[in-house]
This record gives structure tokens, C-alpha cells and sequence, in this order.
């Protein structure tokens, strides 16, 4: 009897957080489906009742705004931007993470906290400096430069969650391959980086969403010309200072913002996978 008193509570609390969960989620989707039901409604339903649905669905908004913002030169800007600075990201933090973790004494610590410590510094405090020295070495609007720049901002994050995961990996797996002649390099690129594929899944995910979405950085870096704009910047061009086009608004900040939803949706499960693999040692 017991038991199954036990078990109701048990199951009570996990109805309850279910229940908890279910609202959470949708007070954090409710915004993208509003926005998402505005993009489909004619200008004056937009301005009369945000919250209602759509008398008729305006499938013209998504053409006019695909036309008007060059959504495939765009979409390509995005595509460049996004894969340099994961790229650079994953390389070079989860190599620093595997030297550090390896190697420990005096000089890898101080490494390890310069290395770490950008991420609690705010953009804001260093985005003026950083636009003067872009400009300096001629990194300023350019996609490439853009993507560059990202690696600085992610790495110290990825980094992180990678120096949590490659401790609970046994050395032995190291010291077998040094006998097997195998060097440091090698060791990490055949042996060390696939072991580390759900926590590079993690980090790829959380910085695409980042990457792709980022409105600050490009507008200081590339919104100097349409050649190198991206789809959120190109988006907010609908916002003006006095008539702003909410109907056009919303459909290029829907057409902006899908590519990462999906990479999101395809990809999530890696995400649980990752953070318990990081968080569980030995």
C-alpha cells in the first residue's frame, strides 16, 4: 500500500511538471507563432488586431519579400558566415580543450582562464574598439572578416563545454596511441575528435542559432552594403521610422529566422546528448 501511495505521488509530480513544461513552451513559441500568423495577414489586419487570426492568407507577403531582399544572395551570405565561424569555433576550441585538459600545470591554467574569461565581458563594452581595429586590418564588411570574427566570441564558450567533456576520457586512450607511434596531432584528429561528436553537435547547434540570428555584430561589420548584408538585417529594412511595413516586417523575419529552426529541430536530440555526456565523468 505503500508502494502505491508512493508511486501516485511520483506520478503526480511528473504529471504536474509535464503540465509546467507544456506552459513554459508555449509562452517561449507563442511570439514566433504570432509572428508567423502577422506574416500571412494583409497590412491593415496586422495595425487593427495583432492577436487575430487572418481573414485570408496573404501567401504574397513571403513573394514580395523573397523578391525585395534577394532571399538567395542573402541566404548565401548567411550560409558563408556561419559555416567560417563554426568552423573556427570547433577547430580551435576543442584543440586548445584537448591540450589543456592533457597538460596540466602553472602555464595551461593561466591559458585556460585567458581563454575562458572573454565570456564575461559584454560586446558592448568593446564593439566601438573592435569596428576601429577591423577597419585597421581591413576585416570590416566583409563576410569572411564577419565570420573571422565570430570565432573570438564562440570560442571561450566552446571551449568550455569541451574541457568538460575530454576529462572523461581516460588517458589510457592517449598512452595507447603514443606507443603506437601515433603523435599528438594525429592522436586528436583519429582518435580524441570523433569521441567528442555529440558535444561537437551540442556546440554546432547552439552556434548556428547564435550565428545565424546575430543582429549586432553585423550591423557594425557588414550592413555598409547590400552585397553583404544578412537575412535578419535585410529584415529590419521593413522597420522604418515613421511607417513601418509590420505585414513584410514579419515575413522576412520568418524567412530569416526558418534555416536555424530547422537546423534546430533536426538537431536537438544532440543537444540532451551533449550537455549529459559533459556533465558526467569518469
Amino acid at each position: 500500500m505503500m508502494n502505491l501511495s508512493q508511486k501516485q505521488k511520483r506520478n503526480g509530480k511528473r504529471t504536474l511538471l509535464t503540465v509546467l513544461m507544456a506552459v513554459l513552451a508555449v509562452i517561449y513559441i507563442y511570439p514566433i507563432i504570432l509572428m508567423a500568423v502577422n506574416s500571412v495577414k494583409p497590412f491593415g489586419e496586422v495595425v487593427l488586431d495583432v492577436i487575430a487570426l487572418p481573414s485570408k492568407i496573404e501567401w504574397s507577403n513571403y513573394t514580395y519579400v523573397i523578391d525585395k531582399m534577394k532571399y538567395g544572395r542573402l541566404f548565401i551570405n548567411n550560409v558563408i558566415i556561419t559555416v567560417i565561424g563554426i568552423v573556427g569555433i570547433i577547430v580551435f576550441s576543442s584543440m586548445s580543450a584537448y591540450i589543456l585538459s592533457r597538460k596540466k600545470n602553472r602555464y595551461t591554467k593561466i591559458a585556460a582562464f585567458l581563454i575562458i574569461t572573454p565570456m564575461l565581458i559584454p560586446f558592448q563594452t568593446i564593439m566601438i574598439t573592435l569596428l576601429k581595429v577591423m577597419n585597421v586590418i581591413h576585416l570590416s564588411g566583409s563576410r569572411i572578416g564577419l565570420g573571422v570574427q565570430y570565432w573570438g566570441f564562440g570560442i571561450p564558450m566552446a571551449a568550455f563545454i569541451y574541457s568538460n567533456f575530454m576529462s572523461s576520457i581516460p588517458r589510457e586512450i592517449d598512452e595507447s596511441a603514443y606507443i603506437d607511434g601515433a603523435g599528438v596531432f594525429r592522436t586528436f584528429c583519429y582518435i580524441i575528435f570523433p569521441l567528442l561528436k555529440s558535444v561537437t553537435f551540442t556546440v554546432i547547434v547552439i552556434d548556428v542559432m547564435w550565428i545565424w540570428n546575430d543582429f549586432l555584430l553585423p550591423l557594425l561589420m557588414v550592413n555598409s552594403s547590400n552585397e553583404t548584408k544578412t537575412l535578419v538585417l535585410s529584415a529590419y529594412t521593413f522597420v522604418g521610422q515613421f511607417n513601418t511595413q509590420w505585414h513584410y516586417a514579419m515575413a522576412a523575419m520568418m524567412l530569416a529566422i526558418l534555416p536555424s529552426i530547422v537546423i534546430f529541430i533536426v538537431l536537438q536530440k544532440y543537444i540532451v546528448e551533449g550537455v549529459v555526456a559533459g556533465a558526467v565523468k569518469g
